[in-house]
């Protein structure tokens, strides 16, 4: 591509942002098409009452791939970004009182094992062994290359048998351990990308390797401080970023995409276009296309990963001892997982992801008062077709009930402000289809090929970054999805 080229993104998301960058940087004039007032998607911000609040994501992993966006152009991260780490990396908490510390200290991950059963440190070893296998073959060759034929699955094959790809996240966990807790430990991470750990594929066992050599950090301010520094970046290099310009339609000629009009009634033309939207919805913008219609009807027939329920709370006080990231375990590990990937059953004992960032960065909350919030998933709407303006209010009760009961007796007295977010706001505010919050489910019959294609087969300039494409959600992820689709531009 020379530097006459041009490109359009759909979105402002960590994948939509990190391709902008790398098109940028490689003198393709690229313009980011964002709908809501501020850059982010599923990365927004919003400040209240003297409170910031993510949206998410707020777990940080291989900061080395963050940072490769910026030395792509001579830059350093850290004159736009501040990283602060965090430990331990998770606090798990049972209703029984047991509490395990996951972190990559060998010896204090070792005692932690240990109280658990002596027996399982020897297995945890070999289930780490496992892991930095997994990590070579599925991220460090895998992570970033494009799947755009079936040739390419089938090289990739071998691999995957080797490792037992067919088997779920919690099956190969507990080949290895026998404690019921430590099976948990080790297996709920993919629920964090949308996956149910008892169907995902082991290859998602990769996260642990992930965590273990580049940590687990905090963006100083928020994560939407790292989008922000992003897109101080993509604009230093001569991009351009237009916010509250929500796309229409995606226009198009013979097989070739042209530019988009947005809603305001603004055309803009292009090269390229890149979507770092959802996959459904973006298909839906391309009017008068019998092959984007039949897209839409394939890609409405898949899987999609769940929804989350947030509730945002700022509370009077300080909680030392309370970590950065904690999970909160139901007593239903398992039934659990089936209530909201299979039945639809909106639960009254969710686990819940616990995020406190004044621990590690006073300033998300005002002088003497601390910032929270509290993430459940929950079924998609596809599965629970839940009046979400009814069941709010009744469900942000049980989330806080659960935890008034194990962590803050007095959390009622103490707070100072409190707002939720809803399968029905991912869907709204995101075009999120059916609400989900992670895109299509990471199962192994929706990865690589038979995920959504960096390029698209019909529209050869039409292209895709983010959760919805290989190799998956999660801010590694999506920015290895902008490496794989820049990697089919530059």
């Amino acid at each position: 591509m020379n530097a006459k080229s041009s490109a359009i993104v759909i979105g402002s998301g960590f994948g939509g942002l990190a391709l902008a960058i790398r098109l940028q940087s490689a003198g393709i004039a690229t313009t980011i098409v964002e709908a809501r007032d501020r850059p982010g998607g599923r990365a927004y911000v919003w400040k209240q009452d003297g409170y910031t609040f993510d949206a998410g994501p707020t777990v940080i992993t291989d900061p080395a791939c963050l940072e490769e966006l910026w030395t792509l152009s001579g830059n350093r991260m850290a004159d736009d970004v501040t990283l602060l780490p965090v430990h331990p990396f998770y606090r798990l908490l049972w209703n029984d009182g047991t509490r395990f510390d996951y972190s990559n200290d060998d010896a204090q991950l070792d005692a932690e094992i240990a109280k658990l059963d002596p027996a399982d440190v020897a297995g945890y070893k070999r289930f780490l062994e496992y892991s930095k296998g997994v990590y070579q073959e599925g991220y460090i060759k895998l992570g970033a290359v494009p799947f755009l034929d079936f040739t390419s699955m089938l090289k990739a094959a071998p691999a995957l048998a080797k490792y037992q790809a067919w088997r779920s996240v919690y099956s190969m966990v507990s080949s290895f351990v026998r404690n019921d807790k430590l099976r948990q430990a080790l297996s709920f991470h993919c629920l964090l990308v949308g996956g149910n750990p008892m169907n995902t594929s082991s290859i998602y066992a990769l996260i642990h390797q992930l965590e273990k050599l580049g940590g687990v950090w905090f963006a100083k301010g928020g994560t939407n401080a790292l989008v922000n520094g992003m897109v101080a970046l993509f604009e230093r290099l001569g991009g351009t970023l237009l916010l509250g310009e929500k796309v229409a339609r995606v226009t198009h000629h013979d097989k070739r995409v042209t530019g988009v009009v947005t809603e305001a009634g603004k055309t803009l033309s292009a090269n390229m276009v890149v979507s770092n939207g959802d996959l459904v919805h973006t298909y839906g913008l391309i009017e008068g296309s019998p092959y984007a219609a039949g897209k839409v009807r394939s890609l409405r027939r898949k899987r999609f990963s769940p929804s989350l329920f947030v509730v945002h709370f700022g509370l009077h006080g300080s909680f030392p001892e309370i970590a950065h990231h904690s999970i909160l375990f139901s007593d239903r590990y398992g039934p659990l997982l089936n209530d909201i990937y299979k039945s639809g059953t909106l639960a009254n004992d969710p686990s819940l992801y616990l995020h406190h960032p004044s621990i590690t960065d006073p300033d998300m909350a005002p002088a003497g008062k601390s910032a929270f919030y509290a993430l459940a998933p929950v079924p998609h709407m596809g599965t629970a077709p839940v009046d979400w303006a009814v069941e709010g209010p009744r469900y942000r009760d049980i989330v806080l009930g659960r935890i008034r009961d194990l962590l803050i007796p007095d959390l009622d007295d103490r707070m100072d402000t409190c707002f939720h977010y809803t399968p029905q706001d991912f869907s709204d505010d995101l075009g999120a289809h059916l609400g989900s919050a992670f895109s299509l489910e990471p199962v192994l019959t929706q990865s690589a090929w038979f995920r959504g294609h960096n390029r698209d087969d019909h529209f050869p300039n039409l292209y895709f970054v983010g959760a919805g494409t290989h190799p998956g959600a999660g801010i590694p992820g999506v920015v290895g999805s902008a490496k794989a689709t820049a990697s089919l531009i530059v």
